[in-house]
């Protein structure tokens, strides 16, 4: 059997120390995997004190992640800290400088620095490997740059964030505000306190940004993604939505056209009878659209230490196998293609529009007509005044704003944010429009 590969684990948290007991508990199955054994040899973290639930006396100890890097007797350093730069950069820079191969779980590193680590990882023939950045447990990373390599990809889209989903599930199964269950997820840990990067689709972005580099030879670039959060999701939307035989979900979207290739994160809804809508709580799901393949979706926990802490152990033995395989991305990282961005065109799937207007005459045929105006046909028209209205304005006061909903036929976006614009400017609509595209089967 071949020398063992020696690890050095930088961050114990909920991830790291999971890693180190998935590690001990499967040696002897992965050195079987592997043709060689995977040996724990030096941890860092901020406190060594710390009960982690996993004894770490036989390892080598770094207050320094980055000491570890430089100076650890290691082959692999796994980068557990997070964060788009700091320690967590400067961790993987040193380890990769001194050609040791890197796993990393850290999406908002790769997304802000990914380029630039890829080509060094490049240039000194060592790994930089991270199919838990994206998805969790879920193998999308592996599936994408090796799977899928005969097929041409047409599009990428997935529910990557599960804070998001178990919100939004919520919402839907209970009837509950957004502000509700936030605190929710907050309470049992799905939620950070700060949840604004989660919640504001940002933490989508970052991982749609790697998917659509590795699905479309393209250069990581979270800036090109169009980001929407939940935040103004309200119980009448889903309630709406259900009505129409949707569910809303926030999506991350990579799509290739004839003009380059769209990116977007956004409240849409979607058909129940499609995989994604069936895909509740903190699971997580990836959808590619793929020629000659068709169809795949793959659906599993998006998150939490051992579902993590999984997708590490599988980036470490494909090292401990083969060391690096070539190039980090789709491409070498000098070949991959900068972005272009897709203009905004008609949507088949049309939009769902929220407005809600002052209770007075003339209101609802004010916005009609500025949807006209703009070239949008609507298929329907729904004014909601009991239910709906009492929740905007519970104490009944005369001129109390009224939900109306409109959904549109095929349109873009532009143009019925440009509509509402000009309705709103007319007097007649209250608190700020709802617009959330619609996607069909």
């Amino acid at each position: 059997m071949k020398t063992p590969l020696r690890i050095g684990v930088a961050g114990l948290g909920t991830v790291g120390a999971s890693l180190l007991r998935l590690l001990a508990r499967r040696r002897a199955a992965l050195a079987q995997v592997s043709g060689r054994e995977i040996e724990v040899v030096a941890v860092s973290a901020r406190d060594r004190a710390r009960d982690r639930g996993v004894d770490i006396s036989a390892f080598a100890w770094f207050d320094d992640p980055v000491r570890l890097a430089r100076e650890a007797d290691v082959d692999c350093v796994v980068e557990l800290i997070g964060g788009a730069g700091g320690p967590a950069r400067a961790t993987v820079e040193a380890a990769l400088a001194r050609g040791l191969h890197v796993v990393t779980a850290n999406k908002a590193l790769l997304a802000a620095h990914g380029m630039d680590l890829a080509a060094m990882a490049e240039r000194r023939g060592v790994a930089l490997a991270f199919e838990a950045a994206v998805a969790g447990g879920i193998p999308v990373i592996k599936t994408l740059r090796e799977s899928l390599v005969g097929n041409e990809i047409t599009q990428v889209s997935g529910i990557l964030n599960g804070t998001c989903n178990y919100i939004l599930s919520r919402m839907e199964q209970e009837g509950l505000s957004f502000e509700a269950c936030l605190a929710d997820a907050q309470r049992l840990g799905y939620a950070e306190a700060d949840p604004s990067f989660d919640v504001d689709g940002h933490d989508t972005a970052h991982k749609l940004a790697i998917l659509a580099s590795l699905a479309f030879g393209l250069r990581i670039d979270a800036e090109a993604v169009r980001v929407e959060g939940i935040r103004s999701v309200q119980p009448i939307d889903i309630r709406m939505a259900e009505q129409l035989g949707y569910r809303i979900k926030l999506l991350g979207v990579a799509t290739r056209t004839a003009d380059g290739v769209e990116q977007r994160v956004c409240p849409t809804m979607v058909e129940k009878s499609s995989p994604l809508a069936r895909v509740m709580g903190v699971t997580n799901a990836v959808h590619v659209d793929a020629t000659p393949l068709g169809e795949l979706t793959l659906v599993g926990p998006g998150a939490g230490g051992d579902a993590t802490a999984s997708s590490v152990i599988a980036d470490i033995v494909d090292i401990a196998q083969a060391g690096s395989r070539g190039p980090v991305l789709a491409a070498p990282a000098g070949e991959l293609r900068h972005m272009k961005r897709a203009p905004v065109k008609d949507h088949p799937g049309g939009y769902y529009v929220r407005v809600n207007l002052l209770d007075r005459p003339g209101a609802a045929a004010s916005v009609a007509s500025r949807m006209a105006e703009a070239g949008i046909s609507l298929e329907s028209i729904v004014q909601r005044r009991s239910r709906e209205a009492a929740e905007l304005d519970p104490r009944g006061r005369s001129g109390a704003e009224v939900p109306v909903i409109l959904i549109t036929y095929d349109t873009t976006e532009e143009a019925v944010r440009g509509a509402l614009q000009k309705a709103t400017a007319d007097g007649y609509v209250g608190a700020s429009p709802q617009v959330i595209r619609i996607e069909r089967n």
